[in-house]
């Protein structure tokens, strides 16, 4: 498989900078078969049946990006240089890795000191990073991201503007509970209160699992040879009350449906011969066509960046052509692209 094969244009205009409001007032593009209908987020109600169940990622985003000084005393005296910190990921020692600009302004051992008490010891540098052991830990560091942190906006947003008080409330979901992620599983960002409440008086059920997305999901595909593309890792589980409910699901004919690719990507990983299994740990699952799915029933998903992983993702769902025809309408109807943009709702055809 080509990485051409995953490419298509897209008009600046179309990349949101902004949510809708209310958040399930965004368009939902409907394809279910070999049909397509233009939907609302709201619509949803009426679109599934009792019985079906929407897996949901319960991670949290957490405002990764800092900003702080580092300070050095040399022959030139007292210095201070800015230093932008992003978080990536938590480590099994309890340090972080981090993306740090400028990464050549600091050096092992030293101090980057941010506002709110908050302040990290750099205790390596590796393959363009950093890895940093901050003071405080558990709720106190949780409260002092949330004083003095940014939230993690994709590039393509923060490229247009910078995040600010209203992203803290806009790139979180209405369910987020377990802290960890740097970005948000944002096909989630469409639900609220109301629409939940509809759903749930439709009888469609809902399963909670949770992938902490890390910041490897905007990383570009850089070969031509869609085989030779090496996956992130991403801590998630399924606890065993999750996986109960979802077997139960599919043993009654009902139809499991993730909400975003991270939930579908977390259960095709603990599926076992049409099982689905607990999961606790990693996964690197890459899912390209020909991919066999054996939980996901379809997925309610954002629109995609041209030539990433999660394009081929939902082509395997539904089938390069069947993505390519599906985008076309997206864009000649002027659907919103991306992180803040609408939702598509994929229902392939079973055989």
């Amino acid at each position: 498989m080509k990485l051409s094969e995953f490419d298509f244009e897209l008009p600046e205009r179309l990349i949101a900078t902004r949510p809708a409001r209310p958040r399930s007032s965004a368009r939902l593009l409907l394809a279910e078969g070999d049909a397509i209908a233009d939907r609302i987020v709201s619509d949803l109600p009426e679109i599934l049946r009792p019985g079906d169940r929407l897996v949901l990622n319960d991670t949290k985003v957490i405002p990764a990006r800092l900003t702080g000084l580092r300070h050095r005393t040399g022959e030139a005296g007292a210095t201070s240089a800015r230093i932008e910190v992003t978080l990536l990921e938590p480590q099994a020692n309890g340090d972080w890795a981090a993306l740090v600009k400028p990464l050549k302004k600091i050096r092992d051992g030293e101090i980057i000191v941010f506002s709110g008490g908050l302040s990290a010891t750099v205790m390596g540098r590796a393959d363009g990073q950093a890895y940093l052991h901050f003071n405080l830990s558990g709720d106190d560091f949780d409260a002092a991201l949330t004083e003095v942190g940014a939230m993690p906006l994709p590039p393509y947003i923060a490229a247009k503007r910078p995040a600010d008080e209203a992203d803290k409330q806009d790139y979180q979901t209405y369910w987020a509970r377990r802290s960890g992620a740097v970005a948000a599983p944002t096909a989630s960002l469409h639900f609220d209160g109301p629409l939940l409440a509809a759903l749930e008086a439709g009888g469609v059920q809902f399963t909670h699992v949770t992938l902490h997305v890390g910041a490897g999901t905007f990383l570009p595909v850089k070969v031509d040879d869609v085989r030779d593309h090496k996956m992130h890792a991403e801590w998630g589980e399924v606890t065993a009350t999750a996986a109960e409910e979802i077997n139960a699901t599919k043993a009654a004919g009902g139809r499991v449906i993730p909400v975003g690719t991270t939930a579908l990507r977390l259960i095709e990983s603990a599926a076992t011969d049409g099982v689905l299994q607990p999961w606790d740990g990693p996964t690197d699952i890459f899912i390209t066509p020909g991919f066999q799915f054996q939980i996901a029933d379809g997925l309610m998903t954002n629109f995609h960046l041209p030539k990433s992983t999660l394009m081929m993702l939902v082509s395997a769902l539904m089938g390069v052509q069947r993505i390519r025809a599906i985008y076309a309408h997206a864009i000649a109807r002027e659907y919103r692209f991306f992180s803040y943009g609408d939702a598509s709702l994929l229902l392939p055809t079973k055989d």
